[in-house]
């Protein structure tokens, strides 16, 4: 057997088999395991997916949300268990692989159309 053989039969362990299945230019809400004291709670994270990265267990999603009118982008590990759940909101019809532009842009010119025949 060799080393990427191994490698594999890790990660399959740790693969989430509930993901729903992402597209750039999504809302989603991301509900985060977040540790305060001795307790554990799930806080929800909502935004647009602006970019997708990797695949298989290090696949990684860009968030991005204006908070008090600053934009915040968060990165989130797919495959992490601080990742207890998503939910897709609505889904974006986009012509990129990333949405970097949207940085530059405020307001009404962030929206993105929505996209109907793709299932929630």
């Amino acid at each position: 057997m060799n080393a990427q053989a191994i490698i594999r039969s890790i990660e399959e362990e740790h693969f989430k088999s509930d993901l729903p299945t992402i597209y750039v230019g999504d809302t989603i809400r991301v509900g985060i395991v977040i540790q305060e004291g001795g307790k554990e709670r799930v806080q929800p994270y909502e935004g647009t997916v602006i970019a997708m990265r990797n695949g298989g267990i290090n696949e990684t999603i860009t968030v991005r949300r204006i908070f008090q009118g600053v934009g915040v982008e968060r990165v989130f590990l797919l495959h992490s268990p601080r990742v207890a759940n998503i939910k897709i909101m609505r889904r974006g019809k986009v012509r990129r692989a990333k949405l970097y532009y949207l940085r530059d842009r405020v307001g009404k010119a962030t929206r993105i159309k929505e996209r109907f025949d793709r299932s929630k």
